[in-house]
């Protein structure tokens, strides 16, 4: 497939050229220039008025709860989300799986069509969860990256006294990533230092939550003496997720460790916990991307996340941000996550694309197209969608 005439955010910057011709070869990004020319039988496409972006990467999602929408909705981030007494287990727990199966796919569906052609799920559940969520998702164009957890959590005092994980939870850890792309840890909180250090022997991705309220911070300190990014970075994961009331030396630590950063500043806000400081993290060094958290509290809207994070940011510290560094949240620097491979727009990348209409209502003229993107781009503005080559939502 040869799509000419389009305009394109290229590479890892995002760099915007004007007009350009691209070859799809399979599920590959083939070849980008102003001079190529249709090969036989080749399937040739007119891009005019269209601007060709990498699919969203929507980095940290726990999309089991799409059943409980709004549920407690002035309820704190304990009494909700606690991954032992939070009345959303409760919900989980006692909730027909075909119907959590069904909520699950529409909200996939729903990314689609906004654009997200991959997502990074904390899934709850152990093996059973990650296989709903994996029958949920087939048949349905968009890549769910499966972080699994297993049912077990410490107290303060298993904390204190330093205490394993048992041989029995060891094996369960063991069976569960045979299924699932990774480990997604609830919290430094629920886990010792030898457990955490377990963690970190384990394959593939390994993420955990850190530092998303002043309570938790303050629980760490009294639990350990240590932040909770300190006793987070032992798991050595390849990311941490909110890092809402990380400090600047807990920031320059993970920068150090090669250790990513997900924020989720629409959940933090929901929940009244406050706004992740993005430019302190990317003053220290940080790769941070974006995700749109629980579907309970939030949708999976990352068109709505940038412009929130974006606007917000900038009116707490009354500082500019590019908004070029905002979209490569969602795409170049959430590509670092999962190897590289998608998420940017470039020869030999996997071909997960957006189509944005240019001359939509809401975008002409777009004398800026990164922050026309970032701040006016949403579902009605794109044309189409592409999953590993093929279009699989609208058409060009």
């Amino acid at each position: 497939m040869l799509i000419k005439n389009i305009s394109l955010f290229h590479g890892p910057e995002l760099d915007y050229v004007q007009n350009t011709s691209v070859r799809i070869s399979g599920k590959h990004i083939g070849q980008i220039g102003t001079k190529l020319l249709p090969l036989k039988g080749e399937t040739v496409l007119d891009g005019e008025g269209l601007l060709m972006m990498p699919g969203l990467i929507n980095s940290h999602t726990h999309i089991g709860d799409s059943i409980a929408k709004d549920i407690g909705i002035d309820s704190n981030v304990e009494e909700k989300i606690h991954p032992v007494s939070g009345f959303k287990q409760k919900i989980l727990k006692n909730s027909d799986k075909s119907h959590l199966t069904s909520f699950i796919r529409n909200s996939c569906i729903s990314m689609i069509k906004k654009g997200i052609t991959s997502f990074i799920d904390f899934r709850e559940g152990g093996i059973e969860g990650i296989n709903l969520l994996k029958n949920a998702t087939l048949g349905i164009s968009i890549r769910p990256v499966i972080l699994g957890r297993i049912e077990y959590y410490q107290n303060s005092s298993s904390i204190k006294n330093n205490i394993s994980i048992p041989q029995s939870h060891k094996l369960d850890l063991q069976n569960l990533l045979v299924h699932c792309d990774g480990v997604g840890i609830s919290g430094p909180n629920e886990f010792s230092d030898l457990a955490l250090q377990y963690f970190a022997k384990t394959k593939n991705i390994r993420a955990i939550h850190s530092a998303e309220t002043e309570e938790s911070n303050k629980i760490s300190k009294k639990i350990s003496g240590k932040t909770e990014t300190q006793r987070a970075l032992i798991a050595k994961p390849n990311f941490l997720v909110h890092m809402t009331y990380a400090s600047q030396k807990d920031l320059v630590m993970a920068t150090k460790n090669k250790t990513s950063i997900v924020v989720c500043p629409r959940a933090n806000g929901s929940l009244a916990e406050g706004v992740p400081d993005v430019d302190l993290m990317l003053d220290a060094g940080c790769n941070v991307a974006i995700g749109t958290d629980n579907v309970m509290i939030n949708s999976p809207d990352m068109f709505r996340e940038m412009d929130y994070l974006w606007k917000v940011s900038m009116g707490i510290k009354k500082k500019r941000l590019l908004p070029k560094d905002i979209l490569k949240m969602a795409t170049t620097n959430a590509s670092n996550l999962l190897g590289g491979k998608v998420g940017i727009v470039q020869n030999d990348k996997i071909a997960d694309c957006i189509f944005i209409e240019k001359h939509s209502i809401d975008l002409e003229p777009m004398h800026n197209p990164h922050a026309s993107v970032v701040q006016r781009a949403s579902e009605n503005t794109i044309k189409a969608v592409m999953y590993e080559g093929k279009l699989v939502h609208g058409k060009i």
